[in-house]
Protein backbone atom coordinates (compact mmCIF):
# COMPACT_ATOMS: atom_id res chain seq x y z
CA UNK A 1 0.00 0.00 0.00
CA UNK A 2 1.50 3.33 -1.18
CA UNK A 3 1.89 5.74 1.56
CA UNK A 4 -0.08 9.49 0.92
CA UNK A 5 1.37 13.00 1.46
CA UNK A 6 -1.28 15.51 3.02
CA UNK A 7 -1.17 19.19 3.02
CA UNK A 8 -3.44 22.02 3.05
CA UNK A 9 -2.28 22.59 -0.49
CA UNK A 10 -3.11 18.62 -1.61
CA UNK A 11 -6.59 18.81 0.44
CA UNK A 12 -9.60 19.93 -1.78
CA UNK A 13 -13.20 19.79 0.06
CA UNK A 14 -16.48 18.75 -2.26
CA UNK A 15 -19.42 20.35 -2.18
CA UNK A 16 -20.29 22.87 0.14
CA UNK A 17 -17.31 21.89 2.96
CA UNK A 18 -14.89 23.97 4.34
CA UNK A 19 -11.24 23.34 5.53
CA UNK A 20 -10.59 25.20 8.53
CA UNK A 21 -7.06 25.89 10.56
CA UNK A 22 -8.30 25.53 14.14
CA UNK A 23 -7.28 28.61 15.94
CA UNK A 24 -4.74 27.80 19.64
CA UNK A 25 -6.93 26.84 22.41
CA UNK A 26 -6.46 29.08 25.56
CA UNK A 27 -3.94 28.37 27.68
CA UNK A 28 -4.87 30.13 31.04
CA UNK A 29 -8.38 31.98 32.56
CA UNK A 30 -8.44 35.39 32.38
CA UNK A 31 -7.86 35.34 35.89
CA UNK A 32 -4.32 33.49 35.57
CA UNK A 33 -4.34 29.88 36.08
CA UNK A 34 -2.60 27.69 33.49
CA UNK A 35 -4.59 25.17 32.28
CA UNK A 36 -4.20 21.78 31.87
CA UNK A 37 -4.74 19.89 28.27
CA UNK A 38 -7.85 18.33 29.14
CA UNK A 39 -9.35 21.17 31.13
CA UNK A 40 -9.15 23.15 27.79
CA UNK A 41 -12.35 23.78 25.74
CA UNK A 42 -12.57 22.68 22.18
CA UNK A 43 -11.62 26.02 19.82
CA UNK A 44 -14.60 27.18 17.87
CA UNK A 45 -12.54 29.77 15.98
CA UNK A 46 -10.44 29.34 12.91
CA UNK A 47 -9.37 30.51 9.71
CA UNK A 48 -10.74 29.17 6.28
CA UNK A 49 -7.73 27.18 4.61
CA UNK A 50 -9.65 25.77 1.65
CA UNK A 51 -13.42 25.90 0.23
CA UNK A 52 -14.80 23.73 -2.18
CA UNK A 53 -16.79 24.66 -5.51
CA UNK A 54 -20.51 24.80 -3.53
CA UNK A 55 -23.89 23.04 -2.97
CA UNK A 56 -25.41 22.03 -6.20
CA UNK A 57 -28.60 23.18 -7.18
CA UNK A 58 -32.05 20.91 -8.06
CA UNK A 59 -31.27 22.50 -11.38
CA UNK A 60 -27.69 21.40 -11.66
CA UNK A 61 -26.01 24.95 -10.98
CA UNK A 62 -23.81 25.49 -8.08
CA UNK A 63 -24.39 27.73 -5.45
CA UNK A 64 -21.35 29.64 -4.09
CA UNK A 65 -19.90 29.52 -0.47
CA UNK A 66 -20.41 32.68 1.65
CA UNK A 67 -16.70 32.10 3.22
CA UNK A 68 -13.75 32.75 1.27
CA UNK A 69 -9.68 31.68 1.76
CA UNK A 70 -8.50 34.06 4.52
CA UNK A 71 -12.02 34.76 6.79
CA UNK A 72 -11.83 33.66 10.56
CA UNK A 73 -15.51 31.97 10.74
CA UNK A 74 -17.06 31.17 14.07
CA UNK A 75 -18.14 27.78 14.11
CA UNK A 76 -20.50 24.88 15.60
CA UNK A 77 -18.28 22.82 18.95
CA UNK A 78 -18.94 19.61 17.75
CA UNK A 79 -19.47 20.14 13.91
CA UNK A 80 -17.28 18.48 11.44
CA UNK A 81 -13.83 16.17 11.40
CA UNK A 82 -10.91 17.13 13.18
CA UNK A 83 -8.05 16.27 11.16
CA UNK A 84 -4.55 16.78 12.05
CA UNK A 85 -1.42 17.92 9.09
CA UNK A 86 2.16 17.82 10.38
CA UNK A 87 1.52 19.97 14.07
CA UNK A 88 -1.63 22.01 12.54
CA UNK A 89 -4.71 20.92 13.41
CA UNK A 90 -7.87 21.52 11.17
CA UNK A 91 -11.38 20.64 11.00
CA UNK A 92 -13.41 19.56 7.62
CA UNK A 93 -17.07 20.71 8.02
CA UNK A 94 -20.46 22.01 6.09
CA UNK A 95 -20.76 25.23 5.32
CA UNK A 96 -23.83 24.86 7.24
CA UNK A 97 -21.66 24.78 10.38
CA UNK A 98 -20.34 27.68 10.33
CA UNK A 99 -22.11 30.68 12.52
CA UNK A 100 -20.51 33.80 11.86
CA UNK A 101 -17.78 35.41 10.28
CA UNK A 102 -15.80 36.73 12.97
CA UNK A 103 -14.53 40.63 11.52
Amino acid sequence: MAAVSLSVSTVKPLGDRVFVKVSAAEEKTAGGIFLPDNAKEKPQVGEVAQVGPGKRNDDGSRQELEVKVGDKVLYSKYAGTDIKLGSDEYVLLSEKDILAIVG
